[in-house]
């Protein structure tokens, strides 16, 4: 039997989703936890990467086993996972659903703050410029109208193509100074998020037109961008995939 778990997880202590021979990732953790319980070993494919400190409020990532799920599934995984891994379901899958490959779309925010406060910093980058929102969300719309985003790509990636379809950019005034990006696509490149952040701050401070934004795309050089901000205010927030891949219909909370 297939199954989908749906996860969410603090990243600061670990080197993003993905295995590392030298470094601990979240999906190293989960295997662990999940093999315990079926005592089995167990391998959890991901529906993507999250880079070194990036966080998750929802992560699905398939597994098969052999036998059922073991009594109260989620409860007792929850009890074997750290502090800063939760598991929030699991659901039964068709066999050939693929939580990477079925994905129709992903959505990241990202935030930024200005005024100094010691309980933002871990989840949100401070940026002391005053921005200029309104020319951002200008250049965020050009990101629906290309698909190459080899400028926001990190170098030397196993990647075959840099072609990806953007829905959804723009700045949302959360409260106070706090504010979020959001961005929906039908996939990601590494770094890709926050390299667009990095320059449409840049817009926000005037020191790139909405035409040297555009320009920026168009080269299809990483160089031509800005600098990539930090990883600890990016959030994979939501995963969307066809009803079809489902067993029965899905009945995972809204978190």
């Amino acid at each position: 039997m297939r199954y989908f778990l749906y996860i969410s997880y603090d990243g600061g202590n670990y080197h993003g989703w993905q295995l590392q021979p030298n470094a601990l990732s979240v999906q190293e953790v989960l295997n662990k936890a999940v093999s315990t319980l079926f005592q089995s070993t167990i391998s959890l494919v991901g529906a993507g990467r999250t880079d070194t400190g990036v966080n998750a409020t929802r992560m699905v990532a398939h597994f098969d086993a052999n036998n059922p799920l073991p009594d109260k599934f989620t409860f007792r995984l929850n009890r074997l996972l750290p502090p800063d891994i939760a598991v929030q379901d699991v659901m039964p899958v068709n066999p050939n659903a693929h939580a990477r490959f079925d994905a129709l779309s992903r959505t990241y925010h990202y935030y930024i703050y200005k005024i100094k406060d010691p309980f933002k910093r871990h989840y949100a980058t401070r940026c002391l410029a005053d921005l200029d929102f309104s020319a951002m969300n200008k250049a965020a719309e050009h990101l629906l109208q290309v698909d190459d985003f080899t400028s926001f790509s990190k170098l030397h990636t196993d990647t075959r193509t840099n072609i990806c379809h953007v829905t959804n950019a723009k700045w949302v005034h959360e409260k106070e100074d706090l504010w979020r990006f959001e961005i929906t696509a039908d996939r990601f490149l590494r770094n890709m998020v926050r390299a667009i952040v990095g320059t449409l701050i840049e817009v926000g401070k005037g020191r790139m037109s909405l035409e040297e934004f555009s320009q920026v795309i168009q080269q299809k050089d990483r160089c031509a961008a800005a600098e990539s901000v930090p990883g600890e205010a990016l959030f994979l927030v939501d995963i969307k995939y066809p009803d079809r891949v489902f067993l029965h219909p899905k009945t995972i909370t809204e978190f």
